[in-house]
C-alpha cells in the first residue's frame, strides 16, 4: 500500500486488526486506515496461499485493496493466529518497522462452519467443537500474549476484543447457537475482564465490542441478497430488519480509538449502536440499528418484526 497519510484523527497511530479477511474485521481495518492509522490487517485466506478451512472467496489482500481505496496506509498479511511463531514474527515486524502498537483488535474466529446449532453438547461433533474453541479463544490469547509487551512500551494503547453479544445478553446460555459457540463468545468477556485486571495501572485499556446482526458476506449469501438490496431478505426473515453493515461497527471502533479518553470504558462491553450514539455516526444507510435492545424487547419476546424505534 502507498505511504500517503490521510491526516485523520488516528494519524501516527499503528493498529493490528487480527482476523481482517472479511466481515467486521475487514470493515474495522478499513475504517482505522481511513482515519489515518497505519494498519496491519491479518488473515489466513490469501490470493497467494489459497483459502483457509473456512473455504470462502474473500482474501486478506482484498482488505488491503479496500484500505488503499479508503485513502489509508498499511499492510495486508497472511498470518495464522493459532501459530505462536507466526504471531511473534508479526509483532517483531511491527516493532522493527513502526516501533509501536497503539491499537489491537482481536477479531479472529471463523469457527461458524463447525457450529451445530441444533445439537446438544453430547450430540455435537467433538473435533469441530474443540476446533471452535481454539479458533475463538486460543487465537485471542496467543495474539495478546505477543502484542501486549509492545503496546505496554508506549504511553497509551487500546485492546478491542470482538465478540457476539453484550455481557448482559450473554449472561444466559444462548441455546439457539449451540454449546461451543456460546462458550467461545462468553469467554471473550472473561478475557476482557482478565486483561483489565492485569493491565491496571498501565496505559493499556481493554474493552469488548459487539456488532449487532451483521450483514457479513456469508450472511448476505444465506439470504440470497447483496448489501444493495439486503431488505429483500426480510421476506424470509422479517427480523433481519435490525441487521447492520460491517461498517457500522468499523466506524465505532475507529471512533473509540480516536477518543483521547477511551480508558473510561476499561473492562466494559460496548455495542456498535452505543458507540454510534456516543460519537455521533451512523451506518452506511444513515440509520442507527439498536440490535441488542431489539433482540430482547422484540425478537426474543416473540413480537412481530418492526424497525420503529429501533433504527
Amino acid at each position: 500500500m502507498s505511504e500517503q497519510m490521510t491526516g485523520g484523527p488516528l494519524t501516527g497511530k499503528v493498529a493490528l486488526v487480527a482476523g481482517a479477511t472479511r466481515g467486521a474485521g475487514r470493515a474495522i481495518a478499513v475504517e482505522l486506515a481511513r482515519c489515518g492509522a497505519y494498519v496491519y490487517a491479518t488473515g489466513r485466506s490469501s490470493r497467494v496461499a489459497g483459502r483457509s478451512e473456512i473455504d470462502r472467496p474473500e482474501a486478506i489482500e482484498d482488505t488491503g485493496d479496500l484500505m488503499t481505496a479508503a485513502g489509508g496506509t498499511g499492510q495486508a498479511l497472511r498470518v495464522d493466529h493459532l501459530e505462536p511463531a507466526q504471531v511473534a514474527g508479526l509483532v517483531a515486524k511491527i516493532k522493527a518497522e513502526r516501533g509501536r502498537l497503539d491499537i489491537l483488535v482481536n477479531d479472529i474466529f471463523g469457527g461458524d462452519r463447525y457450529a451445530q446449532f441444533d445439537k446438544k453438547l453430547w450430540e455435537h461433533d467433538l473435533p469441530g467443537g474443540l476446533r471452535m474453541l481454539r479458533m475463538g479463544i486460543d487465537t485471542h490469547l496467543i495474539t495478546a500474549h505477543h502484542a501486549l509487551p509492545l503496546m505496554l512500551s508506549g504511553t497509551q494503547a487500546l485492546v478491542v476484543e470482538m465478540t457476539d453479544g453484550t455481557f448482559e445478553y450473554n449472561k444466559k446460555f444462548r441455546a439457539g447457537v449451540g454449546f461451543y459457540y456460546d462458550l467461545v463468545k462468553a469467554a471473550v468477556e472473561r478475557i476482557t475482564l482478565g486483561l483489565t485486571a492485569e493491565l491496571a495501572g498501565t496505559g493499556v485499556t481493554a474493552v469488548a465490542v459487539t456488532p449487532g446482526w451483521l450483514r457479513s458476506e456469508a450472511m448476505l449469501e444465506i439470504f440470497g441478497v447483496t448489501e444493495a438490496n439486503w431488505r429483500d431478505g426480510l421476506t424470509a426473515e422479517p427480523h433481519f430488519v435490525i441487521s447492520e453493515s460491517p461498517y457500522f461497527v468499523g466506524r465505532g471502533v475507529a471512533a473509540l480509538a480516536g477518543d483521547q479518553n477511551f480508558a473510561r470504558y476499561s473492562g466494559q462491553s460496548l455495542t456498535s449502536y452505543g458507540l454510534a450514539v456516543t460519537y455521533g455516526f451512523t451506518d452506511v444507510d444513515g440509520s442507527r440499528p439498536d440490535c441488542w435492545r431489539y433482540l430482547t424487547e422484540v425478537q426474543d419476546a416473540g413480537l412481530p418484526a418492526t424497525e420503529a424505534g429501533y433504527r
